[in-house]
């Protein structure tokens, strides 16, 4: 079926004025042809990202407020941090206990560990004193 639709987009696409919106699909989806075989062809990578789109909608939705956040560098900072939360969330874990535990194991982490404090598959918490 997907050889059908690329002979029908590559040799029917003439048959379309130039410029309309049926021509900006037909390049559109020819343009990311790669991709969609991809997908069909493996079968285990999701067909949208929900996922990803729900991490980064608080921070869509906040965009103006944070319009005038003081600097570049504090901007960056804070894409940072709340990059760091939104994989916390991702991994199911709790961004606030992740978070106090990474701020208390910093100081003492060695750079070639940083990677045990990232929030995914490594992170594991310290055990409670």
């Amino acid at each position: 079926m997907l050889d059908q639709l690329y002979t029908l987009l590559t040799t029917g696409s003439t048959d379309v004025a130039k410029g309309s919106d049926v021509d900006k699909a037909i390049k559109h989806t020819l343009k990311r042809w790669e991709t969609l075989v991809r997908y069909v062809d493996l079968g285990s990578l999701p067909i949208d990202n929900p996922p990803a789109e729900n991490a980064i909608r608080p921070i869509a939705l906040r965009r103006k407020n944070w319009l005038f956040i003081g600097s570049e560098s504090a901007g960056k900072r804070q894409k940072s941090i709340f990059s760091l939360l939104a994989s916390a969330i991702a991994n199911n874990l709790n961004p606030a206990h992740w978070l106090s535990d990474t701020l208390k194991r910093l100081p003492t982490t060695k750079n070639k560990d940083l990677h045990l404090l990232l929030p995914g598959r490594d992170w594991k918490p310290l055990p409670e004193t």
